[in-house]
């Protein structure tokens, strides 16, 4: 296992810190979070923990079944506890940029549903201003190439549709992800995501505003948590 591998494990397993018996988790999507799916199901099996989960997508619904996590669906609770989600870039006001994993509808409705939300990530994914990362937007597929234009006329940036070898990736949602190359230029990024959930081909934007409450951050130095002084968990 890589150095960077190491302190991604590190990071998530302390952020099962924020999870005890009794809640409803929200089980995020990620080569961060996935540590701490692993972690909870072993918290369960050895150390009696009782939650339940609510996946972001069906690769981590799949692994928190593999290590034991009861699951539920979203409609059938009233709301979550905590969502513990990664993401790809995060700021000094603790917004986010995700959707790398192509999962960010499901991960944002997750976050909306939950009193707190609670990210894993190592010291790469900390930026000055959001942008370096390019931005996802999950789109329709009827008149996608009309979508992505309309995008970048907004962004004023080069945007394309994700491809996995020749073919468009589609979401578990069944949509397709446009990524707008804007460079670290979102600064004003509540406005951004207002201008792109205009148009009306977009389904939603990998912009997490306000949503953050704490960052579980690896690095050289070891794990450390950051919480946001405006946020929940305060």
């Amino acid at each position: 296992m890589s150095d960077v591998e190491l302190l991604k494990k590190e990071a998530g397993i302390a952020a099962c810190a924020f999870v005890t018996s009794g809640m409803k988790v929200g089980l995020g999507t990620g080569s961060t979070v996935k540590y701490t799916v692993i972690e909870l199901g072993r918290m369960i099996a050895e150390e009696g923990l009782e939650i339940v989960g609510v996946p972001t997508s069906l690769a981590t619904e799949q692994l928190a079944t593999e290590v034991g996590i009861p699951l539920v669906e979203l409609s059938d609770v009233s709301g979550l506890d905590v969502v513990i989600d990664g993401a790809d870039e995060y700021d000094s006001d603790f917004q986010l940029i995700k959707g790398g994993g192509a999962a960010l509808l499901r991960e944002k409705i997750v976050a909306q549903e939950s009193r707190a939300m609670v990210v894993v990530a190592d010291d790469r994914k900390r930026v000055d201003s959001l942008g370096a990362f390019p931005l996802p937007i999950e789109i329709t597929p009827f008149a996608y190439q009309s979508t992505i234009r309309a995008l970048g006329r907004i962004l004023d940036c080069r945007v394309n549709c994700r491809m996995a070898g020749d073919h468009p990736v589609f979401t578990d949602n069944g949509n397709m992800i446009a990524d707008a190359h804007c460079g670290p230029t979102l600064t004003q990024p509540a406005e951004i995501e207002h201008a792109i959930l205009g148009i009306a081909g977009v389904v939603q934007v990998g912009l997490f505003i306000d949503m953050c409450d704490a960052v579980v951050l690896a690095g050289q130095n070891g794990v450390e948590t950051h919480l946001n002084p405006n946020g929940r968990l305060i």
